[in-house]
């Protein structure tokens, strides 16, 4: 079965479910029938992995909405996270963060006690993984612990090379 059968398939069970065609046919009346279709995005080879991967972040997005919707504030033991307004509330004292540190502790929150790969956390934060990303990387995961550190029941764990995990105990 070629893809655009399988793609008319998959149209004709579920109209949500994403759809991107990946291809060497680079034809616009190839392009014109995928979309007629009704998939979502066309991408002929060669093709540029990082621009893949935002082509698919920005359509699960506009799938899966309530996932960018979730909650704005995180109870984080006695530590509230306000991503909104870039704060942590630690009893009365209120901590401002820097963008990156909001964007970091928000995907870390967003999958608390799971593991976060250290390429997602770059990709989403910078834009690109490298070297120097990676160690900017850590040493904002430093300051996050510093902001941190009065609440026990939080750890910020690195698994070396794979990536990190904000642990929170009921």
């Amino acid at each position: 079965m070629d893809g655009f059968s399988l793609a008319e398939k998959i149209r004709n069970q579920n109209k949500t479910i994403p759809v991107i065609f990946l291809t060497a046919r680079s034809m616009k009346e190839d392009k014109m029938r995928g979309f007629q279709i009704g998939i979502d995005d066309y991408i002929t080879k060669p093709f540029d992995e990082d621009e893949l991967l935002f082509r698919i972040q920005s359509i699960l997005k506009r799938v899966n909405p309530q996932k960018e919707e979730k909650n704005k504030i995180f109870d984080l033991g006695k530590i509230k996270f306000d991503s909104d307004n870039q704060e942590l509330k630690i009893g009365k004292e209120t901590k401002r963060l820097t963008s990156k540190e909001t964007k970091i502790l928000r995907l870390l929150a967003d999958s608390k006690n799971n593991l976060v790969k250290r390429e997602d956390l770059m990709l989403q934060v910078w834009g690109e993984t490298d070297y120097f990303i990676g160690r900017s990387l850590d040493v904002f995961i430093s300051k996050l612990r510093k902001h941190l550190h009065s609440e026990p029941k939080i750890k910020i764990e690195t698994i070396p090379t794979v990536g990190i995990i904000l642990n929170l105990e009921d």
